[in-house]
């Protein structure tokens, strides 16, 4: 493996770790903050699909991984569900009121 592929590994893996991170926190406030207990938990397991390691125990397990297209509309979908329709920062205000 040269140089280049490592870098583009390691710079995929930082993202998918972030905006994995990134959902599974909206899916959290979702979950205890917001009026759908069950959206927010719809999203942290579509959290998952962007975490590496588990990517890579889906591709051991299937023998396919997720396309990364599949990944972009996930994100966007992720993304225009919590702040267009889900009032995430609405939902955040109550959580930062609740401390």
């Amino acid at each position: 493996m040269d140089n280049t592929s490592n870098a583009s590994f390691t710079i995929s893996s930082l993202v998918g770790w972030l905006f994995g991170l990134l959902a599974l926190l909206i899916g959290v406030v979702n979950t205890f903050w917001g009026n759908d207990p069950g959206f927010g938990i719809f999203i942290i397991v579509l959290s998952l699909a962007f975490f590496p390691p588990v990517n890579s125990f889906i591709k051991e397990k299937t023998g396919f991984s997720i396309p990364r297209i599949v990944k972009w509309l996930l994100g966007f979908f992720i993304l225009w569900a919590s702040l267009g329709v889900g009032e995430l920062f609405d939902k955040i205000d109550l959580m930062m009121a609740s401390f």
